[in-house]
């Protein structure tokens, strides 16, 4: 595993990463870097990009352009595994790991991968009661303890979210990716993911991106936004000089040009 750069090096870095699905440019030319212990929010409308741009950098989808660096290497060409490996970590890469199994022994297999035991769930666990230990401690931070013994696909969906970041967790990465890791939460349920965030955060080694639509949960939770808008970066700053921007208050929040003072 890579070890924190300092911090005046980006951990991660886009260089033009751009993609294209026929005529259509998904992500254009977006140039970014991501440095340790900041949460930088990722906003704009539906369709502006957000989850392509996460599909880029995780590599669940090729580039047509650009580069992705993690911690100053060129991983552009590595598939998904490799780069997880390498200290990428993305919450829906994980949903549903293992379905039929239950959630205690989904996050048990993820403990026990990361600590380079392989996926063998039926190893003796007694015989490593620390990783053991781990997992029923995550478990724990997850609120999920009540529900260890049901399986993951019998869920419900906000504790599906939770069993997600549980697993992302286990594997202890560099980089943390949520994307709107609260959709589809009761409000009750919100909160403990928010407080997961917030603690990964406070480590100060940990460098955290975060697609959310919720901008009170951007405003509490963001160091910094940047906003995409038909897939290209049109804003890049502290949070509140960014949402107060005219191009977010237009492309993202939906405020129309006052047409009485002509077009822009």
């Amino acid at each position: 595993m890579n070890q924190p750069t300092p911090s005046h090096h980006p951990v991660l870095e886009t260089r033009g990463l751009t993609v294209r699905f026929g005529g259509h440019v998904a992500v254009n030319s977006v140039s970014c870097a991501f440095h340790a212990g900041s949460l930088t929010a990722i906003v704009g409308p539906n369709g502006a990009g957000k989850t392509t741009y996460f599909n880029l950098i995780s590599g669940q989808i090729p580039t047509t352009a650009g580069e992705v660096f993690l911690f100053g290497e060129n991983i552009s060409k590595l598939p998904t595994p490799s780069r997880t490996r390498r200290g990428i970590g993305r919450a829906f890469q994980l949903t549903n790991l293992f379905p039929f199994l239950t959630v205690q022994e989904n996050v048990r297999i993820a403990v026990q991968a990361r600590a380079g035991m392989g996926l063998d769930l039926f190893s003796l666990w007694s015989n490593h009661r620390e990783l053991l230990e781990k997992a029923e401690y995550i478990l724990e931070q997850v609120a999920l303890t009540s529900q260890r013994y049901t399986q993951a696909r019998a869920l419900p969906h906000g504790d599906q979210r939770k069993l997600e970041v549980g697993l992302m967790l286990a594997l202890e990465p560099e980089v943390f990716m949520f994307d709107e890791p609260t959709a589809g939460m009761s409000v009750d349920e919100v909160p403990v993911i928010l407080d997961l965030i917030k603690k990964i955060k406070e480590q100060g080694n940990k460098t955290l991106l975060l697609v959310e639509h919720k901008m009170d949960v951007v405003r509490e939770l963001a160091d910094r936004i940047i906003v995409l808008h038909n897939g290209t970066l049109v804003a890049d700053g502290e949070p509140e000089e960014v949402i107060a921007s005219p191009i977010v208050q237009e492309a993202y929040l939906g405020a129309a040009p006052d047409k009485s003072k002509g077009t822009r």
